[in-house]
């Protein structure tokens, strides 16, 4: 079986007849929605989860009669976290008529940043891919809507610095980091953070799959002794990192991860809340399932006669995935009352995009702002806490350093 018959054809919706006014019927429009996962590579854990709930949202959006007259289709393709397919599958959305494109993966991402400009077709890399796309005038196609590398690292220090007594000179800082160009890419904001707030920092590479890390722990905990941990792990890397943490006595309220550390899954992986209690988490979408938009998802489903899907009680995880989908139904819904409710082409669809403002999904999105220059959207993030046994939200939408990472965008838009 070729990768595209591996594929899921997601929330296949078909054209049919509408009633109108007077007994009238028209043809239900659809446009596709092209999304890349990973259910079967090394981060199998998140999309598995992720996807899910991209895909709950745009059959709950269908459900209630789609965008404006328009049915949305969404075509999953998985790239298994590999370069090759995740170029293939573009090509097979392009090819479909996609009018905009989830993307999966840092590297990924960084493969496909000028094909999204060659073909006119925006991609969402919410929390991954290239920091510096949040400039929206050097990368016109890609989207990160939600807080980059640089933003996360930016808050992780901010959080750590608040923890720590509101001041960093003379404390240590160890970065522990999956060792590909994600785990790298925050690594010059916080070279810059070192040298402006005064701290010592150590970088610590696991190598993949990251289920080794004994040596790089031994070594944090027995030798550096840092007065605060930053953990950008993803995969099964997390749930090992907080296990080797842990025996070696290191206390986890003095750790925070990066937002692909920070999945319930992580810490259950890890032995429980329980074991993890203590452990700070980057959240770029709310966590739990105290959000309207689920309880019409579990709604949709009871209404069906099913029960609700396993994915949402990973709510970390699951809600990223419905935070994208409505960003991406937002955008096309821009785009098709910018147009008179005609059906958008994908470059109305971008400036629809662009036109994001005041849509917080009732809290589960951040309070951003989409713009031709910002498509970060702002690098807005929570910190959320193992506390008796569950994630807590421990500090509201922040931002951490914006304007060092302003400038760090800059100086990088002067290299072109």
């Amino acid at each position: 079986m070729t990768r595209f018959g591996k594929s899921l054809l997601g929330v296949a919706a078909t054209t049919a007849a509408l009633a109108i006014g007077g007994g009238q019927a028209f043809a239900q429009k659809e446009v596709i929605f092209g999304l890349q996962c990973d259910r079967t590579g090394p981060t199998a854990n998140v999309g598995t989860v992720l996807c899910p709930g991209y895909q709950d949202y745009i059959a709950l959006i269908n459900s209630k009669g789609g965008v404006e007259g328009h049915k949305i289709k969404v075509l999953e393709i998985d790239n298994e976290y590999k370069v090759p397919p995740a170029i293939e599958a573009h090509e097979r959305f392009k090819k479909e008529g996609a009018l905009l494109e989830g993307l999966y993966g840092t590297p990924q991402t960084a493969a496909l940043n000028k094909k999204l400009e060659e073909d006119k077709i925006l991609g969402t890399s919410p929390g991954f891919g290239t920091a510096a796309s949040a400039d929206g005038k050097r990368y016109p196609y890609t989207f990160p809507i939600a807080a980059s590398y640089w933003s996360q690292a930016g808050a992780a220090v901010a959080f750590a610095k608040q923890q720590l007594g509101g001041s960093l000179k003379g404390k240590k800082i160890a970065y522990i980091y999956y060792d590909n160009p994600a785990g790298k890419e925050p690594l010059a904001v916080l070279e810059d953070l070192a040298k402006d707030e005064g701290f010592e920092m150590r970088t610590f590479a696991v190598p993949a799959p990251g289920l080794e890390m004994g040596a790089q722990i031994l070594d944090i905990t027995g030798r550096f002794k840092p007065d605060f941990i930053i953990s950008h792990l993803f995969g099964r890397a997390p749930s090992v990192s907080i296990k080797e943490l842990k025996g070696k006595g290191f206390p986890l309220s003095k750790v925070v991860g990066l937002v692909w550390a920070s999945s319930e899954a992580d810490i259950i992986a890890a032995g429980g809340m329980g074991m993890a209690e203590g452990y700070n988490t980057i959240q770029f979408a709310g966590v739990g399932k105290d959000f309207q938009a689920l309880k019409d998802i579990e709604a949709m489903y009871k209404a069906q006669g099913k029960a609700a899907p396993k994915e949402m009680d990973s709510t970390v995880l699951y809600n990223r995935g419905v935070l994208i989908a409505a960003l991406h139904v937002e955008a096309l819904r821009n785009a098709i009352k910018a147009k008179g409710g005609a059906t958008p082409t994908s470059e109305e669809v971008k400036k629809g995009m662009e036109s994001v403002k005041g849509f917080t999904l009732g809290g589960l999105v951040p309070p951003m702002e989409i713009t031709p220059a910002d498509h970060e959207g702002g690098g807005w993030v929570e910190i959320w806490t193992v506390k008796g046994g569950k994630l807590v939200r421990t500090k509201e939408w922040f931002q951490g350093y914006r304007p060092l990472i302003l400038k760090h965008l800059a100086a990088d838009a002067s290299k072109s």
